[in-house]
């Protein structure tokens, strides 16, 4: 059966959740409606009523437009803080009755497409740790950033209301240092790595299955709309769902025609729809091999000639140039 997906003009993002906080938060710093709508194909009559939904493609022009209109870079943080347990009755008391981490894990996992549906969590076990990995689900491009900055500090913020403690999370960003690293560090707390091989954050396993003590004021009445159908949609979107598949298949060295057929299309369409969501087969192949290698290495203390022969290299030789293509590292640097 082939893998199921949303894509970026499928209509599951809910308007009254992330639209109408991002078009509130907005509205705060003075940006004018018609420039905060353009191209959007979003009216503000639409953002508050409980059936109404758009596409991640809408989401995503929505928030290049907040971005482009406002030299504000807490934007992303404070819409994080927003964000979650939502406004939609049913995911929202699920949430808030999770009684640990693991379960807040599941719930958010589950209803990924209506609480992050630009971008996707991966969860992993990795020795002691949990890791919660950010996954492209639709072609995030320049707004990624954007993206997992809020999404992290959703989830984290979230964790800790409901725990009533601050939880010890490590959180790894790609990107270089940015200018505004107080905000990181305001919103976030300390341990904040930048120019990572991943956008992830982590977590001791022990505190997964820690019970939490709640705080006395999660009992307090939260807003959420009860009148708000659900709609049935995939978990996880186009991309991450690629990703899962070459990621799950890596030992039958996956190829483009292959990939295509077992998404049940052509590799012709197949070819267009990855060109629809701003990617290509050989981008998504390398980021499944750069990071099965990275997690070869550090955590399961593989050879080179271990991880060369897994990722179908004829030679160590070879992969050394593409793993230092892929990372900037070498191998050696990798291991240290």
């Amino acid at each position: 059966m082939p893998p199921v997906y949303y894509e970026r003009d499928s209509a599951i993002v809910h308007s009254h959740f992330w639209p109408a906080e991002l078009i509130d938060l907005a509205q705060t710093r003075a940006i004018p409606e018609h420039k905060l709508l353009r191209h959007t194909g979003i009216f503000c009559e639409d953002i508050h009523r409980p059936d109404h939904c758009i596409c991640p493609e809408q989401l995503l022009q929505l928030i290049q437009n907040i971005t482009k209109n406002t030299s504000a870079d807490d934007l992303s943080f404070l819409v994080g803080h927003q964000l979650l347990p939502g406004k939609i009755a049913v995911i929202s008391d699920q949430l808030m009755a999770s009684t640990n981490l693991d379960e807040l894990i599941d719930a958010l996992v589950e209803h990924q497409a209506f609480l992050s549906p630009l971008i996707n969590i991966r969860r992993c076990y990795e020795g002691d740790a949990l890791v919660l990995y950010w996954q492209d689900a639709c072609g995030a491009e320049d707004s990624f950033i954007f993206l997992v900055e809020a999404l992290t500090t959703a989830i984290s913020s979230l964790a800790r209301w409901l725990s009533n403690s601050r939880l010890p999370w490590q959180f790894y960003f790609s990107h270089k240092a940015p200018t505004y690293i107080e905000q990181y560090e305001v919103h976030l707390g300390g341990n904040i790595h930048f120019d990572c091989q991943r956008n992830a954050m982590a977590i001791a396993r022990e505190y997964c299955y820690q019970p939490w003590v709640k705080n006395a004021d999660i009992t307090a009445e939260i807003f959420t709309d009860h009148s708000t159908n659900i709609i049935e949609a995939p978990t996880k979107g186009f991309l991450a769902a690629v990703y899962d598949y070459l990621n799950s298949n890596i030992a039958t060295d996956p190829n483009l025609e292959q990939t295509a057929a077992d998404f049940g299309m052509s590799s012709a369409s197949f070819k267009r729809k990855l060109k629809k969501h701003r990617s290509h087969f050989q981008a998504i192949y390398d980021q499944v091999r750069k990071d099965l290698a990275v997690y070869w290495i550090n955590q399961e203390g593989y050879s080179s000639e271990q991880v060369a022969k897994k990722l179908h290299f004829h030679d160590v030789a070879n992969l050394r140039r593409a793993f230092k293509k892929w990372t900037g590292l070498t191998l050696l640097a990798a291991r240290s």
